[in-house]
């Protein structure tokens, strides 16, 4: 007894001690520099960091996806002869992908905005709105009377719900770039950083929110109207104390990334859903669709025979038999019309095709990266003023591009940072990058040609020629003369073999035009970024800051 009294007594020291120094600890973490010993997040002042901060918050329409490895591309017998898909392991890290592709009001949403901001009306901003509206005349058809479509698909609530579509690549990434700044406007507002109902009452073509230009100088946010760009409820005792870093930063841990298009690694491998399926020939790459099994219809006692996307039956066939109707769908289909896949993304098959970010190049080049796959990359910098200080775009500099279309499209809108190309010296001695452009890296660019000359030569100074491109594609150039009149130069040339380049984007998944054979996640077609059709869509992906998931540690 007097043993076991002591053994216990010892247990008890044993246990205080440990809760003593885990409490310490603790204390230590969030009060006091493990670096230094200086105190964190001191009310007079000095360095300010969230030491509460426990996770992500999943954004507005987002659902997280757990990253992984997987095949990607196909492993069966390619039957189209494309050759554009065999089979690579390629490794993904966790983010966030929109529940269902963007709908019409969520665009309208949009469009609106723009509308308000920068009214059509006015010279200076007519543009704007025009470039950001989707090209509904996609509808139409020779030999087909779709004019119903045409003039109500996007603005008719009958269609609110439906994807949009008439949507370019460039106006997809800029939906997203609207997004993240909406988004976060908001999430500051919430947190008492910005005046409450600023985002809808205040906001003006000189006076708007941008999350980079309110990281870099928050003061510079709503044209710098103090009333506006508060210093925050939360900190208000530390502004009575004196200290100066009292504006939302990255170090908050409030600012949400970027709404972006998903790459082509991630949206293949959200919509195969792995997570679901453990068996080995699935992870190989053996799984066709982004449900479980072989077959386009539900094999579920409650459900059976139901078709399990939206697609083109058959010659003639969009949706069968009236009142026997095989997908309920002739053209588009509301969102969620059919189930999630497992990790519980609607749509990632049939109803429409969707952008991805990435540029097309018939190889997915597993030698060159197999770890967050992307080929697309031109690296940005910010304009730095006179003043040493990063430009903001005002009313007076909005620039825009003239598509091959004649399309006018805007590149940036007052209240962003001015962005150019990183240059020559800020890439001198790196060895993961030598280039701000880096779309035909290793598959398009001199390098990479039987042509390639090394050594300096007036052709490679000059640019590269026509006998050293790999992709040939036609060189046609639209632009505008000073009197607004449109120039048009096409192209002529019958020694043109390609229509690759680096203007061409990869979409992702069949749509409702398409037949069963497209349904595959692995399949990738590609289409001139500034141009748009009725059966191509998109969503949005968001990448995932921290730990890989919820776990806190590796399974045994």
């Amino acid at each position: 007894m007097k043993v076991n009294k002591i053994t216990a007594l010892q247990l008890l020291l044993a246990f205080a001690m440990a809760f003593g120094f885990t409490a310490c600890s603790k204390k230590g973490s969030n009060g006091n520099s493990t670096a230094t010993g200086w105190k964190i997040n001191d009310k007079k002042g000095g360095f300010q960091h969230n030491s509460k901060y426990k996770k992500q918050e999943t954004a507005p329409g987002l659902v997280e996806v757990e990253g992984g490895t997987f095949t990607m591309g196909k492993v069966q017998d390619d039957v189209m002869h494309d050759w554009n898909n065999t089979p690579t392991q390629q490794h993904v890290q966790s983010f966030f992908m929109d529940e269902t592709e963007v709908t019409n009001v969520m665009y309208m949403e949009y469009l609106d905005w723009l509308k308000r901001v920068f009214p059509p009306t006015e010279e200076n901003y007519k543009n704007i709105y025009v470039g950001a509206l989707p090209d509904t005349l996609v509808w139409r058809s020779a030999l087909g009377y779709n004019e119903t479509m045409t003039n109500n698909y996007l603005r008719h609530p009958a269609y609110s719900d439906f994807p949009v579509v008439g949507v370019n690549w460039i106006q997809a990434v800029e939906f997203s770039k609207w997004r993240t700044d909406r988004v976060n406007e908001s999430v500051l507002e919430k947190e008492g950083y910005l005046k409450r109902d600023a985002k809808v009452l205040d906001v003006t073509a000189e006076t708007t929110f941008s999350t980079e230009a309110y990281l870099e100088s928050p003061t510079k946010s709503y044209g710098g109207n103090e009333e506006i760009v508060l210093k925050g409820q939360r900190n208000k005792l530390a502004a009575k104390e004196g200290a100066t870093n009292v504006y939302a930063q990255r170090t908050s841990g409030l600012i949400l990334p970027e709404y972006r298009l998903p790459t082509e690694a991630e949206w293949e491998y959200a919509a195969v859903a792995l997570v679901g399926n453990r068996e080995y020939n699935l992870y190989r790459g053996d799984k066709k669709y982004p449900w479980k099994g072989s077959y386009t219809r539900s094999g579920k006692r409650t459900s059976k025979g139901d078709q399990l996307a939206n697609f083109k039956q058959g010659k003639g066939d969009y949706g069968g038999i009236a009142g026997w109707s095989d997908d309920n769908a002739d053209i588009t289909a509301p969102a969620k019309s059919y189930p999630p896949n497992d990790f519980g993304l609607y749509d990632m098959s049939g109803n429409v095709a969707e952008w991805v970010a990435d540029v097309y190049r018939p190889i997915v080049d597993d030698e060159g990266n197999d770890f967050n796959y992307y080929r697309g990359n031109v690296y940005m910098k910010n304009k730095i003023g006179d003043d040493g200080r990063a430009e903001i775009v005002t009313t007076d500099n909005i620039q825009y591009d003239t598509l091959a279309n004649g399309k006018i499209q805007y590149r940036n809108l007052p209240g962003q940072i001015s962005q150019e190309q990183v240059t020559s010296d800020d890439t001198y001695l790196r060895q993961n990058y030598t280039k701000s452009d880096n779309r035909n890296f290793r598959d398009g660019d001199r390098q990479s040609t039987r042509f390639y000359k090394f050594g300096d030569t007036e052709e490679e100074k000059a640019g590269e020629k026509d006998a050293e491109r790999m992709y040939d594609s036609p060189k046609h150039l639209v632009t505008k003369d000073s009197l607004g009149n449109m120039v048009r130069e096409y192209d002529k040339s019958s020694k043109r073999t390609t229509l690759v380049n680096d203007n061409v984007r990869v979409y992702k998944g069949g749509s409702w035009r398409d037949r069963a054979y497209w349904l595959d996640p692995a399949q990738r077609r590609y289409y001139p970024q500034d141009m748009a059709t009725d059966y191509i869509g998109f969503r949005c992906a968001m990448s995932k800051v921290g730990p890989k998931s919820g776990k806190k540690k590796a399974r045994n």
